[in-house]
């Protein structure tokens, strides 16, 4: 008796290239969600496992068939790993201190829960790999398994609704543009320029880490007044302030008045019009800001041309030129798409120089992840929530940024031994100085 072969469906451009980044950093990125008490355990595996079925992607693993890149989904029985309850000891500290156990891209599904039990309440992590979904995908997966929970609370029967098949590529983001917007994007579009990179002990893995600031709120409102100086957007002060604690890490006289880069992202979903919530998917693009900065320089100095660059950038053609590059390559196939990564890795280890990235998720409201109902009967508090970005080993370094609560948060995730943890300390150190100008 034959086997009916398992649904596959197109793996897009944006996601082929973020599951075979895994090869220059870890893709693994978590939602942390630490409440004040406990969830019910055997709900929330429920919800997970109705979350999984609701999304054919999710419930799919990466797989290459007959040289072509596809989700394939995977059987019921499978689902089960996507969950684990682990009791946590009293002197057992919950991530972001530890990083949660990450999906295996080709294994599936494409989320894993992880709840870290404490005396005094429940660490919720999910995690996904970005070549499934960006940030923003993994957000939303993380509201919807709260509202799954909050679902099956209220009726044991209650299933998400079916996203079905739904459009993964970046289609609905070039057709915001004319073809002489798009054509004029591309022809602006300069390729990626690795000048320098953070300092690193040496190459390979370690011990998956991860370091963080919380600044009080007083900070933020700080950090609004300066940029009200300049025009500038909060965003604008993170990144004149990440370029210059880098400057100021490497303490490199060849980096003075020389051409140095770091990238940053756009999530393409802000472009979009109307509200509509769109299901987990690959949407942001990157792109490089290159400054000249003399090492007296403080953050007045460069805030202006790091906020004119990034008005250039919103007011322009963002988005076309970063999604050509990059469908054009995988236009080649599987074949030109190897040879992509295998030239960038060499040049990696030949010149061993690489872009630091910044990136910003904005405000997180806390009202996306409650109400929570608790083992005691009453409606959970959201005491923390966290966000650990992919894991970077050298070449590679990301800053992570985002809001909860007023308070702003700086967070990178980085392997110890080829990156030293006194040195990713005083990176944030930096930071956080030239945020107090």
């Amino acid at each position: 008796m034959m086997t009916a072969p398992p649904h596959r469906y197109p793996v897009p451009a944006f996601d082929l290239f973020n599951v075979l980044f895994e090869q220059i950093y870890d893709p693994a990125m978590t939602v942390v969600l630490s409440f004040g008490g406990h969830v019910y355990e055997d709900v929330l595996k429920t919800a997970t496992m109705r979350l999984i079925g609701s999304n054919p992607y999710i419930r799919s693993k990466f797989a290459v068939v007959d040289g072509q890149p596809v989700w394939e989904e995977i059987p019921e029985d499978e689902w089960e790993r996507a969950f684990a309850l682990l009791h946590s000891g009293e002197d057992d500290a919950p991530p972001p201190a530890v990083l949660p156990p990450a999906p295996d891209v080709r294994a599936g599904p494409q989320i894993r829960v992880t709840v870290y039990r404490g005396s005094g309440g429940d660490t919720v992590c999910v995690t996904c790999h970005h070549g499934f979904c960006d940030a923003k995908g993994l957000l939303t997966m993380a509201e919807d398994l709260c509202s799954a929970y909050r679902g099956v609370m209220q009726d044991p029967g209650c299933r998400p609704p079916s996203t079905g098949l739904y459009d993964r590529t970046t289609d609905r983001i070039l057709s915001l543009y004319t073809d002489e917007e798009c054509r004029l994007a591309i022809a602006e579009e300069e390729p990626f320029v690795d000048r320098w990179h953070f300092p690193a002990e040496r190459f390979g893995y370690g011990i998956q880490k991860a370091a963080y600031r919380t600044l009080p709120e007083e900070r933020l409102a700080r950090m609004k007044a300066i940029g009200k100086e300049y025009g500038a957007t909060v965003n604008d002060v993170l990144i004149a302030a990440f370029f210059l604690a880098f400057l100021a890490i490497r303490d490199d006289p060849a980096d003075r008045g020389a051409p140095r880069g770091i990238l940053t992202s756009a999530d393409m979903r802000r472009l979009l019009p109307g509200n509509e919530r769109l299901p987990p998917m690959n949407l942001s693009v990157a792109f490089e800001l290159t400054l000249s900065v003399d090492f007296r320089a403080t953050l007045p100095d460069i805030l202006p041309e790091v906020t004119a660059f990034m008005k250039s950038k919103k007011d322009g053609r963002i988005g076309p030129g970063c999604i050509h590059f990059y469908e054009e390559i995988y236009a080649g196939g599987m074949e030109a798409v190897n040879a992509f990564f295998d030239g960038m890795i060499e040049r990696y280890r030949t010149d061993g120089e690489k872009n630091p990235v910044f990136a910003n998720l904005g405000v997180i409201n806390p009202d996306d992840y409650l109400p929570m109902p608790g083992k005691d009967g009453t409606a959970l508090s959201l005491e923390r929530f966290n966000f650990i970005p992919c894991i970077c080993w050298p070449y590679g370094f990301l800053v992570t940024a985002y809001t909860f609560r007023g308070a702003l948060t700086l967070i990178t995730a980085y392997e110890e031994g080829p990156y030293s943890t006194e040195t990713v300390e005083r990176f944030l150190e930096y930071m956080d100085g030239y945020l107090q100008v």
